[in-house]
């Protein structure tokens, strides 16, 4: 009898400490996660600058577009949560727009090897920046969904596991036609 009351003490332990690491591990993925989206946008915030500078030379009267553009990137880069980042990226995104819509407007300006370079390297880093959000969303949706299960529920909200917030993007406001005027 002792042996069998053991066995269930022992059995109720083992799912206990399999659920605590399952929620460590999930926590831990989002963490990754988010760390990876971090290091794609510090690539973008590294080229803004550059873009600014090669677009000063040809563009001398474009002076409110440019401070706009390194204003944006100075807020997103100090923004510290998901939902700060991500409010950030919107309005950087959107003087991003209007930085290149002005471009149009230079046709030296957009024959420019180190401006064209460029732009294609923030293309790409646009793009590891959307599939990083995207597996940050996942790993988000599945611990959260894995701390709201029961009888995980109980023990993640005993040991302070809290929902993450997922890092979206406005699309409205990042698609939204530029309108440029001199």
């Amino acid at each position: 009898m002792i042996y069998a009351l053991l066995g269930i003490v022992g059995l109720i332990g083992a799912y206990l400490v399999a659920i605590y690491n399952s929620l460590v591990s999930s926590k831990n993925k989002v963490k990754s996660a988010w760390s990876d989206i971090d290091v794609q946008l510090k690539k973008r915030y590294n080229l803004v600058p550059q873009l600014v500078e090669i677009v000063k030379g040809y563009a001398k009267h474009e002076k409110d577009t440019l401070e706009s553009v390194t204003k944006m990137r100075t807020a997103a880069m100090n923004a510290s949560t998901p939902t700060e980042k991500a409010k950030n990226e919107n309005m950087l995104a959107g003087a991003l727009k209007t930085l290149f819509a002005v471009s149009e407007n230079y046709p030296d300006l957009k024959a420019n090897e180190n401006f064209l370079q460029l732009q294609t390297e923030l293309a790409k880093i646009e793009g590891s920046i959307e599939m990083a959000r995207r597996y940050y969303n996942g790993t988000v949706k599945d611990y959260n969904t894995k701390i709201q299960v029961f009888p995980n529920v109980l023990i993640a909200r005993n040991l302070g596991y809290t929902e993450e917030k997922y890092f979206e993007l406005d699309d409205e406001k990042v698609r939204k036609v530029v309108d440029v005027k001199f």
